[in-house]
């Protein structure tokens, strides 16, 4: 059994939509991948201190985020980090999933949030996610 973990960064103003989103999709997404530990992220420069850290193999971002919003975030790491860590947006709308493809996004999640949905997206883009 692996020991190693998968670093995932959770993005939102809000801490209550952090913690919807861990719980979701859990601590361990499938039971091929390794188990997550969750680094929760209030402000962009969180964010960005994260990604120029080069700590973090996957980035949900809170679409509705205040005062920035996940889907600038996740345009702007995108079109600025070479080697940027996949990219999953949760937005509010099903109609928002364009939005999140003008981000860049490698996935989307929509609220409320279906764990079971979650969880396989989260691990789908984990599985196609090129090894450092």
């Amino acid at each position: 059994m692996s020991t190693s973990t998968t670093h995932v960064l959770v993005f939102s103003h809000r801490p209550e939509v952090r913690e919807a989103i861990i719980n979701a999709v859990g601590r361990r997404p499938a039971p091929d991948l390794d188990r997550i530990t969750y680094t929760e992220a209030g402000t962009v420069a969180d964010v960005l201190s994260e990604v120029d850290a080069g700590r973090q193999d996957l980035l949900i971002l809170d679409g509705e985020a205040q005062p920035t919003g996940g889907m600038g975030v996740s345009r702007q790491l995108k079109n600025e980090i070479d080697d940027c860590p996949p990219v999953v947006v949760a937005v509010r709308r099903k109609d928002d999933r364009w939005l999140a493809t003008w981000s860049q996004a490698d996935a989307v999640l929509v609220h409320p949030l279906d764990p079971l949905a979650a969880a396989e997206t989260v691990a789908e883009v984990l599985r196609t996610r090129v090894p450092a």
